[in-house]
């Protein structure tokens, strides 16, 4: 702050941020409309946080959460993978490239000083949520055209932390050993939330798959993560035709409740998590019997009532809470694992019901008053969705270069891109 007064730091603070979301400007939308654009890009913008400044002789450092030394280079925290993996990154990637080259950079360091790469930074490791997914923040990156920073290292990270259980159950992968082998985390062996994580190393899978192309890695390492990314079929159940639980001897865990939040799953139930199969919907959608099963599947999650079993909790979790509020059956957009469900229509033939069901979130769960927020916030996730929805598209399977269109919320957005363009 220098000498600057109360008075002369908040001019600064509001021209610093007139001109970060001065960088998409939108025309034909409601008031309301655009306050609430405005402020879930604000809340987009907030996460991650800078976990690096600059000593007296102007050289970038940063404090190490991991050996407590003061080291070069960027490092940044405040965010958690399992969420922010779905679009926060991508829109990173999409308007503020730049600024996603920093993080990248961070993530080296990150890598170099705590021998994993962080999946929930607060900085450093934090023993909460599942899955692997700083694989797919890396590799959308990459996918996406980033260069300039060492991504080999980062995709020998990605390698280790995709075939190694780390220092705890939240780096590296809890039950790797098991993954390895049968291509899943069985329900039986004292892991927790096993189908979540199991689904979900699946797709990390697969986008290690895509960087190691990218790449031009070995191909037989190339061949094995393809092969590695179809273990969500291991999952699917084809009489419930859901994701569930599996055992280490290949039965499915029984009894079942589809509604059952926890368990097998992690902040959300069966209809929740069948539908994490990002990089091969096609592939989801035959095993559930090609376009009509699948829509009338899609179409299950809001026409059932908003039940609930919330007996591994022992409680009623306010994700759970907020889904009952919402009433849009069993659509539980307040957490993260279901918001790009609204999408899937779209490869069913049926884009009319995505854009239906898109809108109807974007105008019955998001508001510009005190009460109008549907959920979590998660590290600026809930309000990326929003932010690309209104754009009227989506990146449902980060990792790659395609976008699934929806329904655009103005008549008119003007981007101002990195390197001047618009």
């Amino acid at each position: 702050l220098g000498r600057d007064n109360f008075e002369t730091t908040k001019a600064k603070a509001k021209a610093a941020w007139n001109k970060e979301l001065s960088k998409i400007l939108v025309e034909g939308g409601t008031v309301d409309q655009v306050r609430t654009f405005y402020s879930c890009l604000y809340r987009t913008l907030q996460f991650p946080q800078k976990h690096y400044e600059f000593d007296k002789g102007g050289r970038m450092v940063h404090y190490s959460p991991y050996n407590g030394q003061v080291l070069p280079g960027y490092m940044f925290a405040g965010t958690g993978f399992w969420d922010t993996f779905r679009a926060l990154y991508p829109f990173l990637n999409f308007l503020y490239p730049s600024i996603n080259k920093e993080m990248q950079e961070g993530l080296v360091n990150d890598y170099k000083e705590g021998g994993f790469l962080p999946e929930w930074s607060s900085p450093g490791f934090r023993n909460i949520m599942v899955g692997n997914n700083s694989a797919s923040v890396v590799a959308d990156a990459y996918i996406k055209g980033l260069r300039g920073y060492d991504i080999n290292t980062l995709y020998e990270a990605l390698l280790k932390g995709a075939n190694n259980a780390g220092p705890m159950t939240a780096v590296g992968r809890a039950g790797a050993e098991h993954y390895t082998t049968l291509g899943y985390v069985p329900y039986d062996v004292g892991i927790n939330e096993s189908a979540a994580r199991s689904l979900e190393y699946a797709y990390d899978d697969f986008t290690i798959y895509q960087l190691a192309k990218a790449l031009k890695r070995p191909k037989a390492e190339i061949e094995l993560y393809a092969q590695r990314s179809q273990n969500y079929r291991k999952l699917f159940d084809p009489e419930t035709k859901l994701m569930r639980g599996k055992n280490k001897d290949g039965s499915f865990q029984s009894p079942f409740n589809p509604f059952k939040w926890g368990d097998a799953f992690t902040e959300g139930n069966s209809w929740h998590y069948s539908w994490s199969v990002f990089h091969d919907i096609e592939g989801l959608k035959n095993l559930m019997g090609g376009n009509d099963m699948f829509i009338r599947m899609l179409d299950s999650v809001f026409s059932m009532p908003p039940v609930f079993d919330e007996s591994y909790y022992g409680g009623v979790i306010h994700e759970i809470r907020e889904m009952q509020i919402m009433n849009m059956g069993q659509y539980a957009h307040g957490n993260q694992p279901i918001q790009h469900m609204l999408y899937l229509y779209n490869y069913a033939g049926q884009p009319w019901k995505t854009q239906y069901w898109v809108r109807e979130a974007m105008e019955r769960l998001y508001k510009p008053t005190p009460d109008g927020y549907c959920g979590d916030e998660d590290n600026g996730q809930t309000s990326a969705w929003y932010v690309f929805s209104a754009l009227g598209f989506y990146p449902v399977c980060p990792g790659t270069d395609q976008y699934v269109m929806g329904t655009p919320l103005f008549q008119k957005v003007t981007l101002k891109l990195d390197g001047g363009k618009t």
